[in-house]
């Protein structure tokens, strides 16, 4: 007699979950022991427990298990959306108290200059040679400079990670990632039809040998990487892995579409500066300026402006002319320098208050970085942690969301630090510690 099909298994186990026979947070059994439940191999046990992770209704954590799903609660379905929990500890936008101000009159007198009129023409991704040159020397940094003739515009950041995979990779072929990502290229990677390869990282970021070993198993069109207060563990490569992970793109002739948007907050020097040919950097003033005030660039070798272009085109990713006209403004009147060093400061005094309420051996983070990841006690999942931090009014990201291999995230939560006040910050982390402390069954009785 045939064994059953996984996605009737699958299926037979979505039924118990929806109608409540297997409970959220129930732990389900192991995949072995699943099998010789129901009389099937160990590999059909597995590829039903994948078609659930697939499907959203359970979750697994390294060394844990795998659990029932909280629907509604710790979901990151909607993550990258505006979050209506009286404390948003999930989205990362760090909006100083006297910017909107300044942007104000910056935008009213952009609007007296009679800058508009060109702005409501025609425009496309190369934006125009001005705006290239102005764009370059923006992203300079002390030690480098891009060439303006590699420099693409497009809407936001993410549009521009979406451009610059797009002319990396074709839907089919593979692109390496660190194993826990920003999860939006998660989503841009599956609309584009590109598999994304899991690469190991330690405490100074994505592991060279790695990306080796993945690229010898099947060749890898080429990697997202983010050197500079990786998000969502913090860490940033030092001088050292960043030579090593140049030196490997030059010698494997493999191209890297690096991250910098949380560069604004260090000084460190991009891969770009080290193998310019070799990578297409990404930014945007999403988090210099403000999400609602930005602008997305591609940096790359002059030799792929071509392909750049026709990515973005073909994605109807580029940057309309007012959007373009009114970045520019505001990048050359000077009030992006005071910005930062503003948000620096911010983000260090954030820091600071996360630092006095979690012990450090549980917290792991950069002093300059607008995020912290918190390790959770074994009392807890990082899923049930984020649904009972919800029901306190405190929206965090659980691990689930950032692990490129379903079923295989750590026991931790992310946490963004940028929105409340400093005085809400804190108050927000000794709710989410005194959870911690109280453990699950205390949490939900309160």
């Amino acid at each position: 007699m045939a064994s059953p099909d996984y996605r009737a298994l699958a299926d037979m186990l979505a039924a118990d979950i929806a109608s409540g026979r297997l409970a959220a947070g129930s732990r389900l059994p192991t995949q072995r022991d699943f099998a010789y439940t129901v009389g099937i191999a160990p590999s059909t046990a597995s590829r039903v427990y994948a078609e659930l992770v697939r499907r959203g209704l359970i979750s697994g954590e390294v060394g844990r298990g795998s659990y029932v799903r909280s629907i509604g609660e710790g979901s990151t379905a909607s993550l990258g959306e505006p979050t209506q929990a009286p404390v948003d500890l999930q989205l990362n936008f760090p909006i100083l108290p006297t910017q909107d101000a300044e942007l104000e009159q910056i935008l009213a007198g952009f609007a007296r200059q009679g800058a508009l009129s060109p702005a409501f023409r025609p425009t496309g991704a190369l934006g125009t040679r001005a705006a290239r040159l102005a764009a370059a020397d923006f992203l300079a940094g002390p030690n480098w400079r891009p060439d303006p003739a590699g420099i693409a515009f497009t809407t936001n950041g993410r549009q521009a990670i979406a451009a610059a995979f797009s002319a990396l990779a074709p839907p089919g072929e593979r692109i390496g990632v660190e194993a826990m990502t920003y999860p939006a290229v998660k989503w841009i990677a599956a609309r584009l039809g590109i598999t994304l390869v899991p690469l190991a990282m330690d405490e100074k970021g994505l592991k060279p040998d790695a990306i080796l070993r993945a690229h010898r198993a099947a060749p890898l069109r080429g990697i997202y990487v983010q050197p500079s207060l990786h998000n969502p563990l913090g860490v940033s490569m030092d001088a050292a892995r960043r030579d090593e992970i140049a030196d490997l793109l030059k010698a494997e002739g493999l191209m890297a579409v690096e991250d910098v948007i949380y560069g604004f907050l260090c000084d460190d020097e991009p891969l770009s500066g080290r193998a310019p040919d070799h990578v297409l950097l990404v930014d945007s003033l999403s988090k210099r300026v403000a999400p609602g005030l930005t602008l997305g660039f591609i940096a790359g070798p002059p030799a792929w402006s071509e392909r750049l272009v026709a990515a973005v085109r073909a994605g109807a990713w580029a940057v309309m002319g007012l959007p373009l006209a009114m970045g520019l403004h505001i990048m050359a009147d000077g009030v992006v320098g005071r910005l930062v060093a503003a948000k620096r400061a911010d983000a260090q005094a954030r820091q600071a208050i996360v630092r006095g309420v979690f012990d450090g051996a549980m917290l792991k983070t950069d002093p300059r970085a607008y995020h912290a990841w918190l390790e959770l006690p074994e009392t807890w999942r990082s899923e049930a942690f984020a649904g009972a931090a919800a029901r306190q009014g405190i929206a965090v990201t659980p691990s689930s969301a950032f692990a490129v291999t379903p079923g295989h995230a750590p026991n931790a939560v992310r946490l963004a630090l940028s929105p409340p006040s400093h005085a809400v910050l804190r108050e927000a982390l000794l709710t989410l510690r005194r959870l911690m402390e109280g453990g699950p069954v205390e949490s939900e009785v309160e």
